[in-house]
């Protein structure tokens, strides 16, 4: 089984995922904007029980535009954000991809919010969905 491994800058505060992300995706909503630093945020989201985190966190929670409440945990040290839930996706963590550090890690399958995209960006692929709102994956 696939292990990952994502730290926060200063390394104190880890999360370990095992097996193959369920969605790994593009958000340009404002908010992961603000959180990444950047024009748009990626992450990768496992079921709860295949990530195990380590180290000391803080917590500090939102309510995103869906109207659910996110929850995110991060390095009281360093600041990274290493991994945060949403209330309205029940049983998954999701964590920032570049916090594995890994260039061959899966690309994204998602883009979401694209209405609040940056004109200069693109999320490129035959195979990835498009939308301008939130989406969530169907059962």
């Amino acid at each position: 089984m696939t292990l990952w491994k994502a730290t926060c800058r200063c390394g104190q505060l880890s999360a370990c995922c095992e097996g193959e992300p369920v969605r790994v995706s593009v958000c340009h909503c404002l908010e992961c904007q603000k959180r990444s630093g950047s024009a748009f945020a990626t992450q990768a989201r496992w079921p709860d029980e295949q990530v195990t985190i380590s180290g000391d966190s803080a917590v500090w929670e939102r309510v995103a535009d869906s109207g659910h409440r996110v929850t995110y945990r991060f390095c009281p040290v360093c600041g990274s954000t290493l991994a945060y839930v949403i209330e309205g996706w029940p049983g998954v963590t999701a964590i920032p991809v570049g916090a594995f550090a890994d260039p061959d890690f899966p690309k994204p399958r998602f883009s979401v919010y694209e209405n609040r995209k940056h004109a200069w960006t693109e999320v490129l692929g035959e195979e990835v969905e498009h939308s301008s709102g939130f989406s969530v994956p169907q059962t």
